[in-house]
């Protein structure tokens, strides 16, 4: 049916959005690796048979971007948090989720 046609189309959201979402659904505004991807297949059904590719995106854009940033290693020791950079929290909160580069 075309409500399931809009159901698995692909969002009109950056990898940046949807990283953003994924950790601004957490209380503590940090989430691991495991958890955003939950996250993405749980609330996008689209990328929940998409095979691997996506996956490789998040971490892609993860690593690169400066709005991004590691907050401490996972308990069980695999993998660390990831949070929003505290200059991008109040834009990403407000749902800008443009790419704003900064100097490190």
């Amino acid at each position: 049916s075309a409500d399931e046609a809009r159901f698995l189309e692909k969002p009109p959201l950056s990898y940046i959005a949807l990283i953003a979402k994924a950790i601004l659904s957490s209380p503590t505004n940090k989430l691991n690796l495991a958890a955003i991807y939950k996250y993405i297949e749980d609330n996008f059904p689209f990328y929940r048979n998409k095979g691997r590719g996506w996956r490789n995106s998040v971490r892609h854009n993860l690593s690169l971007n400066d709005c991004f940033i590691k907050v401490g290693r996972c308990e069980d020791g695999k993998g660390n948090y990831w949070s929003i950079h505290p200059l991008n929290l109040n834009d990403f909160v407000h749902g800008d989720f443009r790419q704003h580069r900064r100097s490190r």
